[in-house]
Protein backbone atom coordinates (compact mmCIF):
# COMPACT_ATOMS: atom_id res chain seq x y z
CA UNK A 1 0.00 0.00 0.00
CA UNK A 2 1.51 3.63 -0.51
CA UNK A 3 2.32 5.21 2.54
CA UNK A 4 0.13 8.01 1.53
CA UNK A 5 -3.06 5.59 2.45
CA UNK A 6 -2.35 5.39 6.03
CA UNK A 7 -4.31 3.72 8.53
CA UNK A 8 -6.67 5.63 11.04
CA UNK A 9 -5.92 5.12 14.32
CA UNK A 10 -9.44 6.04 15.51
CA UNK A 11 -11.17 3.14 13.56
CA UNK A 12 -10.76 -0.71 14.73
CA UNK A 13 -8.32 -2.87 13.02
CA UNK A 14 -9.87 -4.87 9.35
CA UNK A 15 -8.90 -8.40 8.89
CA UNK A 16 -7.49 -9.60 5.47
CA UNK A 17 -9.47 -8.48 2.32
CA UNK A 18 -10.96 -12.43 2.12
CA UNK A 19 -12.36 -12.34 5.03
CA UNK A 20 -14.19 -9.30 3.98
CA UNK A 21 -15.65 -11.01 1.25
CA UNK A 22 -13.07 -9.85 -1.63
CA UNK A 23 -13.19 -12.33 -4.46
CA UNK A 24 -12.29 -12.95 -7.94
CA UNK A 25 -15.73 -11.22 -9.27
CA UNK A 26 -13.74 -7.72 -7.43
CA UNK A 27 -10.71 -8.33 -8.32
CA UNK A 28 -10.80 -8.66 -12.04
CA UNK A 29 -12.51 -5.46 -12.75
CA UNK A 30 -10.15 -3.94 -10.25
CA UNK A 31 -7.02 -5.02 -12.16
CA UNK A 32 -8.89 -3.46 -15.61
CA UNK A 33 -9.89 -0.11 -14.12
CA UNK A 34 -7.51 0.44 -11.31
CA UNK A 35 -4.14 2.24 -12.03
CA UNK A 36 -0.81 1.07 -10.53
CA UNK A 37 -0.78 2.17 -6.81
CA UNK A 38 -4.58 2.03 -6.31
CA UNK A 39 -5.85 0.49 -3.28
CA UNK A 40 -8.74 -2.31 -2.70
CA UNK A 41 -11.19 -1.31 0.26
CA UNK A 42 -14.51 -2.53 1.06
CA UNK A 43 -16.86 0.39 2.48
CA UNK A 44 -17.25 0.40 5.84
CA UNK A 45 -19.33 3.48 6.46
CA UNK A 46 -20.89 6.41 4.10
CA UNK A 47 -20.97 10.47 6.31
CA UNK A 48 -20.94 13.10 4.24
CA UNK A 49 -18.85 13.19 1.65
CA UNK A 50 -16.82 10.68 3.32
CA UNK A 51 -16.23 7.43 3.50
CA UNK A 52 -14.57 5.01 6.23
CA UNK A 53 -13.20 1.98 3.77
CA UNK A 54 -11.25 -1.19 5.17
CA UNK A 55 -7.89 -2.34 3.32
CA UNK A 56 -5.66 -5.01 2.96
CA UNK A 57 -3.85 -3.14 6.66
CA UNK A 58 -6.55 -1.33 7.71
CA UNK A 59 -9.17 1.20 7.75
CA UNK A 60 -8.72 4.45 6.48
CA UNK A 61 -10.88 7.70 6.13
CA UNK A 62 -11.19 8.96 2.64
CA UNK A 63 -13.12 10.91 0.32
CA UNK A 64 -16.09 9.37 -1.34
CA UNK A 65 -15.01 12.22 -4.56
CA UNK A 66 -18.89 12.30 -5.92
CA UNK A 67 -19.13 8.76 -6.20
CA UNK A 68 -22.66 7.23 -5.10
CA UNK A 69 -21.31 4.67 -2.67
CA UNK A 70 -22.91 2.53 -0.24
CA UNK A 71 -22.06 0.58 3.15
CA UNK A 72 -20.76 -2.90 1.50
CA UNK A 73 -19.35 -1.75 -1.83
CA UNK A 74 -16.08 -2.36 -3.20
CA UNK A 75 -13.78 0.23 -4.66
CA UNK A 76 -10.40 1.64 -5.62
CA UNK A 77 -9.12 4.36 -3.58
CA UNK A 78 -6.65 6.63 -5.17
CA UNK A 79 -3.65 7.27 -2.29
CA UNK A 80 -3.33 10.86 -1.62
CA UNK A 81 -3.88 13.09 1.46
CA UNK A 82 -6.88 12.08 2.15
CA UNK A 83 -7.08 9.04 -0.35
CA UNK A 84 -10.01 9.61 -2.20
CA UNK A 85 -12.70 6.76 -4.05
CA UNK A 86 -11.25 6.46 -7.56
CA UNK A 87 -13.59 2.96 -9.16
CA UNK A 88 -16.59 1.92 -7.58
CA UNK A 89 -16.09 -1.62 -8.53
CA UNK A 90 -19.66 -3.34 -10.38
CA UNK A 91 -22.14 -4.35 -7.54
CA UNK A 92 -22.44 -8.62 -6.96
CA UNK A 93 -25.78 -8.20 -5.08
CA UNK A 94 -27.60 -5.15 -3.81
CA UNK A 95 -30.87 -4.93 -1.38
CA UNK A 96 -32.85 -2.07 -3.19
CA UNK A 97 -35.83 -0.33 -1.80
CA UNK A 98 -38.02 2.02 -3.21
CA UNK A 99 -36.69 6.20 -2.53
CA UNK A 100 -38.84 7.98 0.00
CA UNK A 101 -39.25 10.30 -2.05
CA UNK A 102 -41.08 8.26 -4.17
CA UNK A 103 -38.86 8.96 -7.86
CA UNK A 104 -37.45 6.47 -9.67
CA UNK A 105 -34.61 6.28 -7.92
CA UNK A 106 -34.47 2.98 -5.53
CA UNK A 107 -32.20 3.55 -2.91
CA UNK A 108 -29.72 0.89 -1.76
CA UNK A 109 -29.39 0.05 1.85
CA UNK A 110 -26.35 -2.40 1.42
CA UNK A 111 -24.09 -4.00 -1.09
CA UNK A 112 -22.39 -7.11 -2.01
CA UNK A 113 -24.70 -8.93 0.56
CA UNK A 114 -24.64 -12.86 1.09
CA UNK A 115 -27.18 -13.16 3.66
CA UNK A 116 -30.03 -11.05 4.50
CA UNK A 117 -30.85 -11.28 8.13
CA UNK A 118 -34.96 -10.24 8.09
CA UNK A 119 -35.44 -9.28 11.90
CA UNK A 120 -38.65 -9.49 13.03
CA UNK A 121 -39.36 -9.22 17.04
CA UNK A 122 -41.48 -11.95 19.02
CA UNK A 123 -42.39 -9.31 21.79
CA UNK A 124 -44.49 -6.99 19.66
CA UNK A 125 -48.03 -8.29 17.23
CA UNK A 126 -46.39 -10.10 14.10
CA UNK A 127 -47.01 -7.67 10.82
CA UNK A 128 -47.98 -10.35 7.78
CA UNK A 129 -47.41 -7.65 5.17
CA UNK A 130 -44.26 -6.57 6.03
CA UNK A 131 -42.82 -9.75 6.49
CA UNK A 132 -43.88 -10.41 2.97
CA UNK A 133 -42.62 -7.46 2.15
CA UNK A 134 -39.53 -7.43 3.71
CA UNK A 135 -38.98 -11.26 2.44
CA UNK A 136 -39.36 -10.02 -1.20
CA UNK A 137 -36.74 -7.16 -0.68
CA UNK A 138 -33.81 -9.61 0.69
CA UNK A 139 -34.92 -12.25 -2.30
CA UNK A 140 -35.00 -9.65 -4.86
CA UNK A 141 -31.27 -8.64 -3.86
CA UNK A 142 -29.94 -12.23 -5.00
CA UNK A 143 -28.91 -12.47 -1.68
CA UNK A 144 -30.60 -15.49 1.02
CA UNK A 145 -32.86 -14.13 3.04
CA UNK A 146 -33.36 -16.05 6.88
CA UNK A 147 -36.03 -14.75 9.23
CA UNK A 148 -35.21 -14.06 12.74
CA UNK A 149 -37.25 -13.76 15.31
CA UNK A 150 -35.90 -12.45 18.30
CA UNK A 151 -36.52 -11.98 21.97
CA UNK A 152 -38.09 -15.74 21.96
CA UNK A 153 -37.58 -15.43 25.76
CA UNK A 154 -41.02 -12.82 25.67
CA UNK A 155 -42.87 -15.68 24.96
CA UNK A 156 -43.64 -19.28 26.19
CA UNK A 157 -42.70 -22.14 23.68
CA UNK A 158 -46.14 -22.54 22.46
CA UNK A 159 -47.01 -19.36 21.22
CA UNK A 160 -43.25 -18.97 19.83
CA UNK A 161 -43.38 -21.84 17.82
CA UNK A 162 -46.89 -21.00 16.65
CA UNK A 163 -45.58 -17.69 15.52
CA UNK A 164 -42.58 -19.30 13.68
CA UNK A 165 -45.26 -21.27 11.85
CA UNK A 166 -46.59 -18.58 10.73
CA UNK A 167 -43.91 -16.95 9.83
CA UNK A 168 -42.58 -19.42 7.53
CA UNK A 169 -46.22 -19.26 5.97
CA UNK A 170 -45.65 -15.54 4.82
CA UNK A 171 -41.95 -16.32 3.69
CA UNK A 172 -42.10 -19.48 1.62
CA UNK A 173 -38.39 -21.13 1.22
CA UNK A 174 -36.78 -18.79 3.88
CA UNK A 175 -35.59 -21.04 6.99
CA UNK A 176 -36.93 -19.28 10.15
CA UNK A 177 -34.92 -19.48 13.35
CA UNK A 178 -36.28 -18.32 16.74
CA UNK A 179 -33.69 -16.84 19.26
CA UNK A 180 -32.94 -15.09 21.91
CA UNK A 181 -30.15 -12.62 22.82
CA UNK A 182 -30.85 -12.84 27.13
CA UNK A 183 -30.71 -16.65 26.85
CA UNK A 184 -28.91 -17.49 24.09
CA UNK A 185 -30.91 -19.74 22.45
CA UNK A 186 -30.81 -20.15 18.62
CA UNK A 187 -27.78 -18.39 18.55
CA UNK A 188 -25.45 -20.72 17.89
CA UNK A 189 -27.50 -22.05 14.68
CA UNK A 190 -27.85 -18.87 13.77
CA UNK A 191 -24.19 -17.97 13.41
CA UNK A 192 -23.55 -21.73 11.26
CA UNK A 193 -26.65 -20.09 8.88
CA UNK A 194 -25.53 -16.99 8.41
CA UNK A 195 -22.51 -16.31 6.14
CA UNK A 196 -20.25 -14.42 4.10
CA UNK A 197 -21.45 -10.55 3.67
CA UNK A 198 -24.99 -10.30 6.41
CA UNK A 199 -27.08 -7.38 6.97
CA UNK A 200 -29.71 -6.73 9.45
CA UNK A 201 -33.05 -5.66 8.03
CA UNK A 202 -36.15 -4.73 10.29
CA UNK A 203 -37.97 -2.36 12.25
CA UNK A 204 -36.69 -0.06 14.93
CA UNK A 205 -37.26 -1.75 18.47
CA UNK A 206 -36.95 -5.38 16.68
CA UNK A 207 -33.68 -6.09 18.31
CA UNK A 208 -31.25 -5.96 15.27
CA UNK A 209 -28.38 -3.81 17.39
CA UNK A 210 -28.64 -6.66 19.94
CA UNK A 211 -28.40 -9.35 18.02
CA UNK A 212 -25.49 -7.97 16.33
CA UNK A 213 -23.68 -7.30 19.17
CA UNK A 214 -24.55 -10.91 20.32
CA UNK A 215 -22.92 -12.39 16.93
CA UNK A 216 -20.03 -10.26 17.37
CA UNK A 217 -19.69 -10.84 20.72
CA UNK A 218 -18.87 -7.71 22.09
CA UNK A 219 -21.01 -4.41 22.67
CA UNK A 220 -19.94 -2.51 19.36
CA UNK A 221 -23.13 -1.49 18.17
CA UNK A 222 -25.57 1.09 20.09
CA UNK A 223 -28.77 -0.03 21.21
CA UNK A 224 -31.61 1.40 23.24
CA UNK A 225 -34.59 1.09 24.99
CA UNK A 226 -38.32 0.09 23.12
CA UNK A 227 -41.24 1.58 24.30
CA UNK A 228 -43.53 -0.62 26.86
CA UNK A 229 -46.47 0.29 25.15
CA UNK A 230 -46.09 -0.50 21.32
CA UNK A 231 -42.66 -2.06 21.49
CA UNK A 232 -41.17 0.47 19.14
CA UNK A 233 -37.25 1.72 19.78
CA UNK A 234 -36.05 4.53 18.90
CA UNK A 235 -33.35 4.88 16.29
CA UNK A 236 -30.26 4.26 17.91
CA UNK A 237 -28.50 3.04 14.92
CA UNK A 238 -28.38 6.22 12.94
CA UNK A 239 -26.22 4.77 9.97
CA UNK A 240 -25.41 1.33 7.95
CA UNK A 241 -22.02 0.27 9.73
CA UNK A 242 -20.41 -2.72 8.09
CA UNK A 243 -18.40 -4.43 11.34
CA UNK A 244 -15.92 -7.68 10.62
CA UNK A 245 -17.03 -10.98 12.34
CA UNK A 246 -14.86 -12.96 14.48
CA UNK A 247 -14.68 -16.18 12.57
CA UNK A 248 -14.58 -14.36 9.01
CA UNK A 249 -17.65 -12.67 6.92
CA UNK A 250 -18.60 -9.24 7.94
CA UNK A 251 -22.10 -7.54 9.47
CA UNK A 252 -24.10 -4.62 8.46
CA UNK A 253 -26.21 -2.87 10.87
CA UNK A 254 -28.95 -0.74 9.70
CA UNK A 255 -31.42 1.67 11.21
CA UNK A 256 -34.73 0.85 11.20
CA UNK A 257 -37.18 0.57 8.40
CA UNK A 258 -39.87 2.76 9.22
CA UNK A 259 -41.30 1.78 5.23
CA UNK A 260 -40.51 -1.39 3.07
CA UNK A 261 -41.50 0.00 -0.72
CA UNK A 262 -40.57 -2.04 -3.17
CA UNK A 263 -38.31 -1.04 -6.30
CA UNK A 264 -39.07 -3.46 -9.67
CA UNK A 265 -39.26 -6.92 -7.33
CA UNK A 266 -40.54 -8.71 -9.77
CA UNK A 267 -38.45 -11.92 -8.99
CA UNK A 268 -38.60 -11.56 -5.00
CA UNK A 269 -42.29 -11.42 -5.51
CA UNK A 270 -42.10 -14.57 -7.52
CA UNK A 271 -40.63 -16.12 -4.51
CA UNK A 272 -42.49 -14.90 -1.45
CA UNK A 273 -45.72 -16.17 -3.29
CA UNK A 274 -44.72 -18.94 -5.16
CA UNK A 275 -48.12 -20.66 -4.21
CA UNK A 276 -50.55 -18.25 -5.62
CA UNK A 277 -47.89 -17.77 -9.00
CA UNK A 278 -48.00 -21.60 -9.46
CA UNK A 279 -51.96 -21.23 -9.03
CA UNK A 280 -52.16 -18.90 -11.18
CA UNK A 281 -50.57 -21.22 -14.12
CA UNK A 282 -53.40 -23.23 -14.00
CA UNK A 283 -56.11 -20.33 -14.59
CA UNK A 284 -58.19 -20.05 -17.68
CA UNK A 285 -57.23 -17.07 -19.18
CA UNK A 286 -53.29 -16.21 -19.18
CA UNK A 287 -53.72 -12.24 -18.53
CA UNK A 288 -56.54 -13.73 -15.36
CA UNK A 289 -55.81 -10.55 -12.95
CA UNK A 290 -57.82 -13.21 -9.96
CA UNK A 291 -60.59 -10.90 -9.55
CA UNK A 292 -63.60 -12.03 -10.66
CA UNK A 293 -62.61 -14.24 -14.29
CA UNK A 294 -64.40 -17.71 -15.15
CA UNK A 295 -61.76 -20.31 -14.77
CA UNK A 296 -59.65 -18.66 -11.85
CA UNK A 297 -57.79 -21.46 -9.87
CA UNK A 298 -56.50 -18.41 -7.77
CA UNK A 299 -59.98 -16.96 -6.49
CA UNK A 300 -61.14 -20.89 -6.76
CA UNK A 301 -58.76 -21.57 -3.67
CA UNK A 302 -59.41 -18.90 -1.84
CA UNK A 303 -62.94 -20.28 -1.97
CA UNK A 304 -61.96 -23.51 -0.84
CA UNK A 305 -60.29 -22.56 2.12
CA UNK A 306 -56.40 -23.01 0.22
CA UNK A 307 -55.44 -20.07 0.39
CA UNK A 308 -56.71 -16.62 2.89
CA UNK A 309 -58.04 -13.51 1.37
CA UNK A 310 -55.83 -11.46 3.63
CA UNK A 311 -52.83 -13.32 0.97
CA UNK A 312 -54.40 -12.51 -1.96
CA UNK A 313 -55.05 -8.94 -0.81
CA UNK A 314 -51.41 -8.92 0.12
CA UNK A 315 -49.95 -10.13 -3.56
CA UNK A 316 -52.53 -7.87 -5.34
CA UNK A 317 -51.53 -4.74 -3.32
CA UNK A 318 -47.50 -5.74 -3.79
CA UNK A 319 -48.19 -6.34 -7.38
CA UNK A 320 -49.17 -2.88 -8.15
CA UNK A 321 -46.73 -1.15 -6.28
CA UNK A 322 -43.99 -2.60 -7.54
CA UNK A 323 -45.56 -2.43 -11.19
CA UNK A 324 -46.06 1.15 -10.33
CA UNK A 325 -42.27 1.45 -9.43
CA UNK A 326 -41.29 -0.29 -12.92
CA UNK A 327 -43.25 1.92 -14.97
CA UNK A 328 -41.72 5.14 -13.28
CA UNK A 329 -38.16 3.50 -13.80
CA UNK A 330 -39.18 2.64 -17.59
CA UNK A 331 -40.11 5.97 -17.68
CA UNK A 332 -36.94 8.01 -16.30
CA UNK A 333 -35.06 5.48 -18.72
CA UNK A 334 -37.22 7.02 -21.51
CA UNK A 335 -36.55 10.02 -20.81
CA UNK A 336 -32.47 9.52 -20.07
CA UNK A 337 -32.54 7.95 -23.99
CA UNK A 338 -34.45 10.84 -25.25
CA UNK A 339 -32.09 13.82 -23.50
CA UNK A 340 -29.09 11.55 -24.63
CA UNK A 341 -30.56 11.62 -28.23
CA UNK A 342 -31.23 15.58 -27.93
CA UNK A 343 -27.55 15.98 -26.63
CA UNK A 344 -26.24 14.30 -29.60
CA UNK A 345 -28.52 16.19 -31.94
CA UNK A 346 -27.36 19.44 -30.44
CA UNK A 347 -23.85 18.97 -30.73
CA UNK A 348 -24.27 17.45 -34.42
CA UNK A 349 -25.83 20.68 -35.59
CA UNK A 350 -22.80 22.86 -33.57
CA UNK A 351 -20.56 21.29 -35.79
CA UNK A 352 -22.27 21.71 -38.85
CA UNK A 353 -22.89 25.59 -37.90
CA UNK A 354 -19.03 25.65 -37.35
CA UNK A 355 -18.12 24.27 -40.28
CA UNK A 356 -20.52 26.43 -42.41
CA UNK A 357 -18.77 29.54 -41.02
CA UNK A 358 -15.81 28.36 -41.86
CA UNK A 359 -16.42 27.85 -45.51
Amino acid sequence: MSPSVTPSPDIPSSPSLHDLGWGPFFEVPFRESAAPGFVPARVARVDRGQVVALTAEGPVRAASAGHAVCTGDWVALRPGDPPEVAVLLPRRTAVVRASASRTSEGQTLAANIDTVAIVVSLATALDPGRVERTAALAWDSGALPVLVLTKADSVDDERGAELAGLAAELAPGVEVLATSSVTGAGLDRLRAVLTGSVVLLGPSGAGKSTLGNALLGTEVLGTGRVRSGDGKGRHTTVQRELVPLPGGGVLIDTPGLRAVGLHDADAGLHQVFAEIEELAEQCRFTDCAHADEPGCAVTAAVAEGALTERRLASYRKLQRENAWAAARTDARLRAERENHRRTISRDLRATYDFRGKQR
